[in-house]
Parts: structure tokens; C-alpha cells; sequence
């Protein structure tokens, strides 16, 4: 008896070992990404130690999560942008001290000449935002300050690049952990 006590012991050992042990997890390497602004910690566009923006974390806001973009432009100015992309191809600009604003920053599904409003609220800060030019690897928008009195008439553009985001003649480039530069 204690002899078949034994095996059944051993067996019922040696099958929960066998049954928990698994395989290591095993990461895919890095891929170019196919969004026009790609998101994960630690991607960097630097074009010297003057001038650059890195994504340093991700946040929640209202529940959805955001990336922490910083950027040092001149030497001494800083910027923090909480961005994310919307299930609908939106780019969301939100902050954490005040989570009921959100700004469309783009829309990466809408075609040349679509037109949207960056908060809606037909205020002085409020921008009308046009999609001037999309193509397979670029999509850009015109911004103008339609409700605003002298600012009106004078648009900017933002563009992204599929696979990379910033357009620019980065000295080092790194995206979803691909050193591109």
C-alpha cells in the first residue's frame, strides 16, 4: 500500500510540475509602426540636446490611457502633452489637473478636406482644423483660430509621418524601441 501511495504521489507531483510549468514568455521583436503618431514609452525624437521630445509615461485620465510627451524646444522651454489615439483614429490632448477638456489634435481616418473643431466650444480658443494633405506615409492639418479676433485667418500645419510621427531631420529617431536614427 505504501508502495502505490508513493507512485501516485511521484505521478501527481510530476504532473503538476509538468502542467505549471510553462513556456518563458517570449516578447516579438519591435516592428515599424503603422500609425501616424506611434506611442510607447521611450520614443524619442531629438535633434540635439536643445530641441527634442521624448514620451517619459503613460497616464490615466477620465479612465483612458494617455502618453506623456515632453519636449525641450530652444534650450529652455518645456512642454508636457498628454496625448492619445481614439478608437476612431482621433488624437486626444487631455491633462490630468483638468480631465473634462479634450482637444482633437488630428483625425488620422478623416480624407483631404475634412473639416472638425478642436474643442467645439465656438470660443477664442477654439480652432477649425482642415486635413490639407494625406497620403500613405503623411496626413496634415491646418489649424485657424476662426473665432478669434486677430488671429483669425492666419493657419499653422501640423503633419505626421506613418511610422514615425514628427516630420523633421532628427539626429536620433527611436520608436517603439527601434532605433530608426
Amino acid at each position: 500500500m505504501k508502495n502505490i501511495t508513493l507512485k501516485t504521489s511521484i505521478l501527481l507531483l510530476s504532473l503538476t510540475i509538468c502542467f505549471s510549468c510553462k513556456k518563458p514568455f517570449s516578447t516579438p521583436a519591435p516592428t515599424r509602426s503603422d500609425s501616424f503618431l506611434p506611442m510607447q514609452v521611450g520614443n524619442l525624437w531629438y535633434m540635439n540636446s536643445q530641441n527634442y521630445t521624448e514620451i517619459k509615461d503613460s497616464v490615466m485620465i477620465s479612465g483612458k490611457l494617455y502618453y506623456k510627451f515632453v519636449s525641450l524646444i530652444g534650450g529652455d522651454a518645456f512642454a508636457t502633452s498628454y496625448l492619445r489615439i481614439d478608437e476612431s483614429g482621433k488624437l486626444i490632448s487631455s491633462d490630468p489637473k483638468y480631465p473634462d477638456l479634450k482637444v482633437i489634435r488630428g483625425d488620422f481616418s478623416a480624407k483631404v478636406g475634412d473639416q472638425f473643431f478642436t474643442i467645439g466650444s465656438g470660443t477664442d480658443t477654439d480652432q477649425q482644423v482642415t486635413v490639407t494633405e494625406k497620403t500613405d506615409s503623411k496626413i496634415s492639418f491646418s489649424f485657424d483660430y476662426i473665432y478669434h479676433v486677430n488671429l483669425k485667418g492666419n493657419p499653422y500645419v501640423n503633419s505626421y509621418i506613418k511610422g514615425q510621427g514628427y516630420p523633421g531631420d532628427w539626429t536620433r529617431l527611436k520608436i517603439n524601441g527601434v532605433v530608426l536614427r
